[in-house]
C-alpha cells in the first residue's frame, strides 16, 4: 500500500517538478526572447541613430561653400574685395596718376630739367609698386598681413604730405618717387594675395571687380590734383590727397584679413623651383617686356597731345580719359577670364594696346586722341587687372604670395626702365614716333611669349581654358 502510494506520489511528483522546470524554462526563453528583442531595438535604434548622423554629415556637407571651402561670396568675402578695390585705389590709382605730376613738373616746378630725368620719379613709382611683393609676398605666406598693412599705410600718408614741402628734383625723387612707391608696393602686392583666400570660381571676377579701384583713382586723383592746384596751390593739394588716401586705407585695413593658415614650411624668399615650369618662366618674360612699353602711353599721352590741334584744357582730361576706359576693361576681364580663363582674355587685349600704341603719335586731332585713350586704356586694363591671375593656378594656394612677388619683381624692372626709355627717344629724336615703334613693339613681344606661356599651360594643346 505504501508502495503504491510512493509509485502514485512519484509520477505526480516528477509531473509537478516537470511543470515548474518548464514554467522555468519558458520564463528564462520569454527573458531571453524579450532581452534578444530588445537588443535588436537597440541595434535598429543604433543603425538609425547612425543613419541619421550619416545625413546629417551629408547635409552639413551640402550646405558648406563648394571647391574645398572657399566662400565665393557672401557679405564677408566681398568686405574683403571692398577693402581690396580701396586699397588698390589708394595704390596703383594714385601712381596711375603720374602723367599729371609729370606736365605739372615740366610746366613749373622744374623746367629745366629734362623730361626723360623727371619721368625717372613716376618709372621709380611704378617699379616700386611690384618690387616689395618679393619680400611682402613672402611675409603674407608666412601669416604676416595686418601689421605690414598698417605700417605701409602710415608710410604712403606721411610721404604724400611731405612731397607737398619738395622744391627739388632729388626730394621728389626721394619722397614721391622712393617714399610712395614703396609703401604703395607693400600695399598693393598683399592685396593681390588676399582675394584667392576667399574666391576660387569667381577668382577673376574678383580681380577685375576690385581692379577698378586703379581705373576710378587713375580717373579722378588727375582730375582733382589740377584742380586742387588751380584752387588751392600744389602744398594744400597733396595734403588733400593725403587725406583722401588716408580714408581709402582705413577702409582696407578694416575690411581685409587673411582666411587660410599660413604657410608651415620655411625656406629663402627666393624659389626658384617655380621658374622650373616653362610657363611660369614664360608668363614672367612677357609680364617684363610688356611693361617695357606699356606704361609710355599713360604717361606722354597728355603732353604729347598739346603740340597738336587738341584744346589744352582737354589734352589733360586725356589721361583721366585712358583710366576712366580702362575701367570698362577690368569688369569686362574679370567676367570674362572665370569664362574663358584669364591667358586666354590678356593675350588678344594685349594684341590690342600694341596696336593703339603703334597708333598713338599719328592721332593727329582731338578725335583721334579720345579714340585711342578709349581703346587704349581698356585694353591695358584688362592685362593689369588680370595679372596676378594666371601666377596663381601655376602653382599651390600656399606659395601664391612668393610665386606673385618674384613675377612682379621682373616686371617692376620693365616698369621702371620703360617710361626713361621712351623719354630719351623723345628727346634724341623730337618726336612721339620713334617712342611708339618702341613701346608699341615691346608689347607686341610680349604677346608672342604670352602666347607660349599659354601653349605649355595646356599641356601642348592649341586650345582650352587657361
Amino acid at each position: 500500500m505504501a508502495a503504491e502510494q510512493a509509485g502514485q506520489a512519484t509520477p505526480q511528483g516528477s509531473r509537478t517538478r516537470a511543470s515548474s522546470i518548464d514554467k522555468s524554462t519558458i520564463r528564462g526563453t520569454d527573458e531571453n526572447i524579450s532581452k534578444k528583442s530588445k537588443e535588436a531595438e537597440g541595434d535598429k535604434d543604433y543603425e538609425k541613430r547612425e543613419k541619421d548622423e550619416s545625413t546629417a554629415k551629408e547635409v552639413s556637407s551640402s550646405e558648406q561653400p563648394e571647391d574645398g571651402g572657399f566662400p565665393d561670396g557672401g557679405l564677408r568675402a566681398w568686405l574683403v574685395a571692398l577693402g581690396v578695390g580701396c586699397g588698390i585705389a589708394a595704390t596703383f590709382g594714385f601712381v596711375n596718376a603720374w602723367g599729371v605730376f609729370q606736365a605739372y613738373y615740366e610746366e613749373t616746378m622744374l623746367p629745366t630739367t629734362p623730361p626723360s630725368t623727371i619721368a625717372w620719379i613716376g618709372s621709380t613709382q611704378y617699379a616700386l609698386v611690384f618690387i616689395p611683393g618679393l619680400l611682402c609676398g613672402r611675409l603674407f605666406d608666412m601669416g604676416y598681413f595686418k601689421g605690414p598693412l598698417v605700417c605701409a599705410s602710415a608710410l604712403l600718408v606721411a610721404a604724400t604730405f611731405l612731397v607737398a614741402e619738395c622744391t627739388e628734383f632729388w626730394q621728389l625723387m626721394l619722397c614721391q618717387g622712393l617714399a610712395v612707391g614703396f609703401a604703395c608696393g607693400a600695399i598693393f602686392g598683399p592685396q593681390l594675395g588676399i582675394l584667392p583666400h576667399w574666391f576660387k570660381r569667381k577668382l577673376g571676377l574678383a580681380y577685375g571687380l576690385t581692379a577698378t579701384g586703379s581705373s576710378v583713382g587713375g580717373a579722378l586723383f588727375p582730375i582733382a590734383t589740377r584742380n586742387l592746384i588751380e584752387q588751392v596751390g600744389f602744398k594744400w593739394t597733396m595734403r588733400i590727397l593725403g587725406f583722401i588716401l588716408l580714408f581709402l586705407l582705413s577702409i582696407c585695413i578694416l575690411t581685409t584679413e587673411r582666411r587660410l593658415p599660413p604657410k608651415k614650411e620655411s625656406g629663402p624668399f627666393l624659389s626658384f623651383q617655380a621658374f622650373k615650369k616653362p610657363a611660369y618662366t614664360l608668363y614672367s618674360a612677357a609680364a617684363f617686356v610688356n611693361f617695357l612699353g606699356l606704361y609710355t602711353v599713360l604717361t606722354y599721352i597728355d603732353i604729347s597731345a598739346q603740340g597738336t590741334s587738341v584744346p589744352e584744357n582737354l589734352s589733360f582730361y586725356l589721361l583721366p580719359i585712358a583710366n576712366a576706359g580702362s575701367l570698362v576693361g577690368r569688369v569686362a576681364a574679370g567676367l570674362l577670364a572665370d569664362k574663358y580663363g584669364p591667358l586666354n582674355v590678356i593675350t588678344p587685349a594685349n594684341v590690342v594696346a600694341g596696336i593703339m600704341t603703334y597708333a598713338w603719335p599719328f592721332a593727329g586731332g582731338t578725335a583721334g586722341y579720345i579714340v585711342i585713350a578709349i581703346l587704349y586704356g581698356m585694353a591695358s586694363g584688362i592685362f593689369a587687372s588680370l595679372v596676378a591671375k594666371p601666377i596663381v593656378s601655376m602653382g599651390e594656394i600656399k606659395d601664391v604670395g612668393a610665386r606673385v612677388g618674384m613675377a612682379f619683381t621682373l616686371l617692376a624692372l620693365g616698369a621702371l626702365a620703360g617710361p626713361p626709355i621712351s623719354g630719351a627717344i623723345q628727346t634724341a629724336t623730337g618726336s612721339y614716333k620713334a617712342v611708339g615703334y618702341y613701346a608699341g613693339t615691346t608689347i607686341e613681344v610680349a604677346v608672342i611669349l604670352l602666347m607660349l606661356s599659354r601653349y605649355y599651360v595646356l599641356g601642348g594643346k592649341l586650345w582650352g581654358k587657361c
